[in-house]
């Protein structure tokens, strides 16, 4: 039986809903550790996983992405970015925190950053939250700026990416075990649900907004687990999936996915090497 994990969070469902089997769902780094031991086959993860580790081979025209804002890959702050002395990262995904190590200097700003403090955002309550930023991914950047909008300023990582660098950024991809015996017919599979649920948006959307969740398709996701940030309404799914996420992994994608592997290079996040997709 095919091991498949999946990040759970909103930008996910399009390429996992409908899923026929058990899936397990968690955070990024988790499943990237878990992919690296063997203990899963095939898992939609970071894109940093596999320039840290590239054994893996790739399904190809799929991803997570964005060519501008992806709005739920933010750093929280008030005042000027360019003030902030401390940034708090979160630890569940590798690729945004490596993004933001590359985007800093390129645009000369060196805060310092440190691993977060507490579950819940300090810099509400902080008094020196002027000084003092978080990043925040996933739904938890999307709830966050839900509750928060008129109380903090969200400096975009997907937007300053495509400003930098006029490429699309790769959060996330469809990463399989070389030793996965059928993996084409696996591959199919997975592109045949991306686009079955991109044709069928609307009923996506109609789930999430009455607060479906990922849950009512694998038996392994809890309740309490459910990627469903509350206040979400039609307009706002709607804008996320069609205008601030991109599905596929064609040129331009790859060109993005190289981009940041000569950045990571450049700043000593991963060992240099010759890039090469293993593609299926």
């Amino acid at each position: 039986m095919l091991r498949i994990g999946c990040v759970k969070y909103l930008n996910a469902r399009p390429l996992i809903r409908g899923w026929q089997g058990d899936v397990d769902f968690d955070h990024p780094s988790a499943l990237c550790q878990r992919l690296a031991a063997g203990e899963l086959d095939l898992a939609l993860v970071s894109s940093f996983e596999f320039l840290r580790n590239p054994i893996y081979l790739i399904v190809d025209d799929v991803s997570i992405s964005s060519d501008g804002p992806v709005y739920s890959v933010v750093v929280a702050h008030r005042g000027e970015i360019s003030d902030i002395e401390e940034i708090e990262l979160d630890p569940a995904s590798e690729t945004s925190v490596n993004l933001l190590r590359c985007l800093l200097p390129e645009l000369g700003l060196s805060p310092c950053l440190a691993p977060r403090r507490t579950c819940v955002s300090p810099v509400v309550a902080d008094s020196d939250a002027g000084r003092r930023a978080q990043l925040l991914i996933g739904d938890q950047a999307i709830r966050f700026r839900q509750e928060h909008a008129n109380e903090f300023s969200f400096w975009d990582l997907g937007e300053q990416w495509m400003k930098l660098f006029n490429v699309p950024f790769v959060y996330a991809l469809w990463l399989a075990r070389p030793e996965i015996i059928d993996l084409k017919q696996i591959a199919n599979r997975v592109r045949a649900l991306r686009d079955e649920n991109l044709a069928n948006l609307d009923d996506l959307i109609a789930e999430a907004v009455v607060g479906a969740g990922l849950s009512r398709h694998s038996p392994k996701v809890k309740a309490d687990d459910r990627c469903h940030p509350r206040g979400l309404n039609r307009e706002f799914f709607l804008r996320y999936y069609r205008e601030h996420l991109r599905f596929g992994f064609g040129e331009m994608e790859k060109e993005g996915l190289r981009t940041f592997a000569k950045l990571c290079t450049t700043r000593n996040l991963i060992p240099k090497r010759d890039l090469a997709f293993s593609i299926v």
